[in-house]
């Protein structure tokens, strides 16, 4: 495959997944676990047929849906951003994007789980991007081993804010597993100690792949 037809698929496959997050955005208002159906739905047929799939061949021709947790509501908050006590820059290395800057910006508190870090790309686009590494991590039947991701605002993972303008929706139920999850070419920023919890979170995208 050429470098200009990965680019242009590759630019594809993140606006599908923005529109498909529109539109899971705006059901979710009346209905989140109608929203969460839409993008159970929406990924499955992108894991399934687009070009940018991170499913390797072999996986895709078997491919019959993403393993995701029933919709749990006790699981979606609306949580507010405290700012962060302290500057504090990770640098991570990627696949495909090089060294890649983030930026610590703030601190959410959650039931069950307390503080989780919330980073923003500290380069061009300066989206959020919140991970999370539960208890299952790692486990069989449980979560993938380098965590999760719940927010990737530059790549249009987003639930959107509150009511307020310092808060977030934050629904562990879209939890989902980065591209290295599928594919070992990839180099995926990973959760660091303030994105790791001990407590299970049973929701979201589960994980059936090797775990050696």
């Amino acid at each position: 495959m050429s470098s200009t037809l990965g680019a242009l698929q590759l630019a594809d496959w993140r606006r599908r997944v923005t529109g498909l997050y529109a539109g899971v955005r705006q059901l979710s208002v009346q209905n989140p676990a109608a929203g969460h159906e839409l993008w159970r739905s929406g990924r499955d047929d992108l894991f399934a047929g687009h070009p940018s799939s991170p499913l390797l061949p072999d996986d895709r021709s078997a491919f019959t849906g993403l393993t995701v947790a029933p919709y749990d509501p006790d699981w979606r908050f609306e949580v507010e951003v405290h700012r962060a006590p302290e500057p504090h820059r990770i640098a991570v290395e990627t696949g495909t994007d090089g060294t890649v800057p983030f930026d610590l910006v703030g601190i959410v508190r959650l039931p069950y789980l307390g503080p989780i870090d919330l980073w923003r790309l500290g380069s061009y686009g300066g989206g959020l991007f919140l991970p999370i590494k539960d208890g299952l991590a790692g486990r069989p039947g449980g979560t993938y081993g380098g965590g999760r991701y719940l927010l990737d605002t530059i790549k249009g993972a987003d639930l959107g804010p509150g009511v307020d303008d310092d808060t977030l929706i934050l629904d562990f139920n879209f939890a989902y597993n980065p591209s290295c999850a599928y594919d070992p070419m990839w180099a995926c920023p990973l959760a660091q100690a303030g994105n790791t919890v001990t407590v299970d979170v049973p929701v979201g995208e589960l994980y059936t792949g090797s775990l050696d």
